[in-house]
């Protein structure tokens, strides 16, 4: 049996496709990071795997795949292959994988075709599926045209990114909003998760036969996350569009997003018992993390505009007391530094504009 059962090593595929996939690694290993569209249904439990590992090293292979089995046996395992059947149904074009596409997922194959099931599985697993990503990812960096979107804090360049056919959002893909102050309230994904789908965005932009890829301007950390050094390079030699907003409109943009938006983001994760604390601690910690770059007096000044919003807003019902401190911030400490960041670049800059403008520019080079 195990010779007739599919496998797939058209990864391209995998992705393009939007197949479904099956985790079997043990829930620790899942949580490290996986795939986009993945489930974790794991063959053996955290503590199954730890003692058929231990078996592994004192007894040799043999051994430890018996007691694997004995351990997924009876109830369990009849239970376990209900699941992959459920999820199968379900979605009928998933694949399986483990780790290397070896034992686990050959033995889940096999016992779901003894059902009547027959489901590809990932030759080489997550370790060939992971390095495939990874040297896809970079390919496609270095082979595309790069434009990065500039512009100081607050003026709009995720809201412009989402109407650009040919963007990718980096911020969107790590969940943060890349500044020091862009928790959102949900956590970050794993490292390996976020390359993962980063490089899944790549591979269907490419497929969708764009010429360039639009980023907006990232340090290589957004958040807890980083871009791989190597990918960070390539998109470091984009060319640079400038959008310029107006002082007012980002005030306005970034009032948007860190106050109203996120404030019902955070009420909303604590009504499904989500957030580990609520907005106000959060930004409270985010004005504590940029202390030094601050200074002691602007700290103060800061913190105390913040509270006073607040207070205001718990009384009143009101958050607009919140767009004093957004436009010192933004003033005093944002634009300083995007203009020391913006004077390295200069000989990367080629195009300023408003949003309208920077999208007519975007699409004359479509015309190319």
């Amino acid at each position: 049996m195990q010779s007739s059962l599919p496998l797939i090593d058209d990864f391209r595929s995998v992705v393009t496709e939007a197949h479904p996939l099956i985790d079997l690694r043990a829930p620790v290993e899942y949580e490290r990071g996986s795939f986009p569209d993945t489930v974790n249904l794991p063959l053996l439990t955290d503590k199954e795997r730890e003692a058929v590992g231990t078996t592994y090293k004192q007894e040799g292979n043999e051994a430890a795949v018996a007691m694997g089995h004995r351990l997924v046996s009876g109830d369990v395992k009849e239970e376990r292959i209900a699941a992959w059947i459920d999820f199968i149904r379900k979605h009928p074009n998933a694949y399986l994988f483990c780790w290397r596409g070896g034992q686990r997922s050959r033995i889940v194959q096999e016992w779901l075709a003894e059902r009547g099931v027959i489901v590809p599985r990932l030759r080489g697993g997550y370790k060939a599926f992971r390095r495939y990503l990874m040297e896809e990812s970079l390919r496609l960096a270095q082979e595309k045209e790069v434009l990065v979107i500039g512009g100081r804090t607050g003026s709009g360049k995720t809201l412009l990114l989402k109407k650009i056919p040919e963007a990718i959002d980096l911020e969107g893909i790590a969940r943060h909003r890349g500044s020091a102050f862009g928790r959102y309230a949900a956590p970050q994904p794993p490292q390996i998760a976020f390359e993962n789908a980063l490089a899944y965005a790549q591979i269907r932009h490419d497929e969708a036969g764009h010429r360039r890829l639009v980023i907006e301007d990232e340090s290589r950390n957004i958040g807890q996350r980083y871009i791989p050094p190597e990918l960070f390079a390539e998109f470091q030699r984009g060319k640079v569009i400038l959008l310029e907003t107006p002082l007012e409109k980002r005030i306005e943009i970034t009032y948007d997003d860190y106050i109203l938006y996120a404030q019902k983001e955070y009420d909303e994760a604590y009504a499904r018992g989500e957030a580990p604390y609520d907005w106000y601690e959060t930004m409270q910690h985010n004005f504590r993390r940029i202390r030094k770059r601050l200074g002691d007096e602007r700290y103060r000044r800061f913190s105390a505009m913040l509270e006073s919003a607040w207070e205001e807003q718990q009384r009143t019902g009101n958050p607009e007391g919140h767009k004093a401190w957004i436009r010192a911030l933004l003033e005093e400490y944002y634009d300083p530094m995007y203009d020391y960041q913006i004077s390295r670049k200069s000989e990367r800059i080629v195009f300023r504009g408003d949003e309208r403008e920077v999208l007519e520019y975007l699409a004359s080079l479509r015309e190319q």
